[in-house]
């Protein structure tokens, strides 16, 4: 199954502008909550970093509309393409979030429904590169699974890979980080069943 995660990128590259249509035709902003959440730890007019972006819309343009900078970085190029035309002020790089070269550090940085489609290992070492682009009490957001293991799930018909640490091992990894948990919760019913973590840098 750990070679699954491998295909991610690929499905993403040939499937992004279903992706973003199917992502459109939902009704609610259900991480709003957690958006808010995350966006408290932040000043005002802040620069955020997004680790799997997507097309930026709907959860970039929330806080693009309240007045944060964005860097996205998705590895699929029609994605990223959708983000530059919607979006043409911010920044949009098209690279693996586990390799992308960046300059400077965020107010925030968040990657949501993207970590969890990295195997074990990369998952690990992303917290090095957290630490790496964070500024002094930035605020991290990711969502996760709610205990180790690997699952399959599907996207037009086709297998999506994910993975997920134990949660002792995330709050290890983030104390190691530089990272104070601030809040997180398991399969949150409120917000389409999510594991979220949030976290600030010490």
């Amino acid at each position: 199954m750990t070679n699954a995660n491998k295909l991610v990128i690929d499905l993403y590259t040939r499937k992004g502008k279903d992706w973003a249509q199917a992502r459109s035709n939902e009704q609610a902003l259900y991480e709003r909550e957690w958006l808010e959440r995350f966006m408290a730890l932040l000043p005002a007019c802040g620069n955020i970093l997004d680790l799997g972006c997507g097309c930026g819309t709907p959860i970039a343009s929330y806080f693009i509309e309240r007045g944060h900078q964005l860097t996205g970085v998705d590895a699929s190029p029609d994605l990223i393409e959708m983000a530059q035309a919607a979006f043409p002020s911010q920044t949009w790089l098209l690279s693996d979030m586990r390799s992308v070269l960046l300059s400077g550090r965020f107010d925030g940085i968040l990657a949501w429904d993207s970590f969890f489609h990295l195997n074990h290992e990369n998952q690990r070492a992303m917290f090095d590169k957290f630490a790496e682009f964070a500024a002094s009490g930035a605020g991290l957001m990711f969502t996760s699974g709610p205990s180790h293991g690997e699952a399959i799930g599907e996207f037009e018909g086709e297998p999506l890979y994910h993975a997920s640490l134990d949660p002792s091992e995330y709050q290890n990894l983030l104390n190691r980080a530089g990272f104070r948990e601030v809040m997180h919760k398991f399969e949150d019913p409120d917000c389409s069943g999510r594991t979220v973590w949030l976290a600030q840098k010490i």
